[in-house]
């Protein structure tokens, strides 16, 4: 695999890591008990840190997309594997 396709494929699997990890660990102001600001959706988070957010997203695609290079080279699961026909057919 090329050196550019594996970082393709690192930043996609980054993007939805980060989808993945962005609700985690966020509380709204009701449940920290902060007064909230007038006009304030009730929803909005009281303690959101992109940057735990960057780096929980990296670890996760890291791994992921690891795997998916193990899986590329060692051949763990092939295309034959994802028959669906014998689900639906």
């Amino acid at each position: 695999m090329q050196w550019t396709s594996f970082l393709a494929i690192y930043l996609l699997v980054w993007v939805l890591s980060a989808f993945v990890m962005l609700p985690l660990g966020i509380r709204t102001h009701d449940e920290l008990g902060i007064e909230k600001v007038p006009g304030q959706a009730d929803s909005a988070p009281a303690n959101f840190r992109p940057w735990r957010v960057v780096l929980r997203a990296s670890i996760l695609a890291a791994v992921l997309t690891g795997l998916f290079a193990l899986n590329y080279q060692y051949g763990w699961i092939g295309v034959s594997d994802l028959d669906l026909s014998r689900l639906f057919g």
